[in-house]
Formats: C-alpha cells, structure tokens, sequence
C-alpha cells in the first residue's frame, strides 16, 4: 500500500505553487543562513537563561520577589542578547543593504552603494583581534573609498567560519542583489 504522503514522486497539484510567506521580496532578507558557530552561541545563551529563569522561580519561592525580579530581568536580558546575537548579519532589500551588529545597525539605499565586491584581505577571526587571510565582502559608498570601510562578512566570522563555499555564495548573492537594484 504507497503513503502518497511520504513519498517524493506524488503530482503537486497547481494550487501548491503559490507562494509562500517569506518569498515575500520588499521584505528584508539575509541571503544566507546563520552559521553554526552563531547558532551554538545563541544556543547556549538560550541554555543559560533558562537556569537563570529557573533560579528567578526559586528566588521568589523562598526570598523577596524584588530579588526574583532583579534575576527575572537579568534573564530577559540574556534572552534578548541570544536573539540580537541571531539577527546579526547582512540583509537586503529592494531598499538597500543593511548590516545588522549587535549594538548597532548601519543601512545604506542602493542609491549610495557604489559597489559591493569580495577582497582578500587580513580579517577578525570570529571578532576578535587576531586577524588571519581570508577573504571580506566589502561594501563602497558613493563619494567614498574601500580601505576605512570594515566588512560586512568575512570567511572567518561566525556565519562562515570553516564554510568557504557558504561565503562564497552568500557573498555572490549579495553581489546580485548590489547590481540588480544598482541599476535601477
């Protein structure tokens, strides 16, 4: 007896080419997903403050609740650093580029993007000062030069570190979106 439904050469039918949600292309968007390394320190910040949230509980059990509270926001704090570390990146949009850090967040229209292109470079390793080769997207605004501006991802920051083909992708993606609405 086939399972149609766990099979992979089932007929779709047409009203299953709509489409979805996130296609949305006026939205922004990162072209790439977030690496390991970024996810597994999320992950574990995650981890963290769910012990804290779970002392919060314990705190206000057995002592004063402006103590619990204090723990409590310390663990909203901890979630919402977990998060911020998940959003940052490169996303674009019909708009422009944007750069999202994690306590800051630079856009720039399309209009002032002069170029966007890959360079072999000294960069951070994971953010850190320690630089080895690699290679950086870089991005060059009208009326200004490519060697003060800092990258907006490297092979060796946490989206990318040992993915060299993930990197080369997300950065020709990038470079797409550059030319396709420069012209514009």
């Amino acid at each position: 007896m086939p399972l149609p439904f766990l099979t992979a050469d089932r007929v779709f039918e047409a009203a299953d080419d709509v489409p979805l949600p996130y296609d949305d292309r006026d939205r922004w968007r990162r072209p790439y997903r977030p690496g390991p390394w970024r996810v597994a320190a999320a992950a574990l910040a995650l981890l963290l403050a769910s012990f804290v949230l779970f002392a919060a509980v314990i705190i206000a059990a057995t002592a004063e609740l402006t103590s619990a509270t204090v723990v409590f926001g310390l663990a909203l704090l901890v979630i919402a650093g977990a998060l911020r570390l998940l959003r940052m990146g490169v996303w674009v949009s019909p708009r422009g580029l944007r750069q999202v850090g994690f306590l800051t967040t630079r856009t720039a229209s399309w209009a002032q993007v002069s170029a966007v292109r890959t360079v072999q470079q000294p960069v951070r390793w994971l953010g850190l000062p320690r630089t080895v080769q690699g290679q950086a997207l870089l991005l060059v605004r009208q009326g200004q030069s490519a060697d003060g501006a800092p990258p907006l991802m490297t092979t060796h920051n946490a989206d990318f570190l040992g993915r060299v083909e993930a990197f080369d992708r997300a950065a020709d993606s990038v470079e797409a979106w550059a030319e396709e609405h420069q012209a514009h």
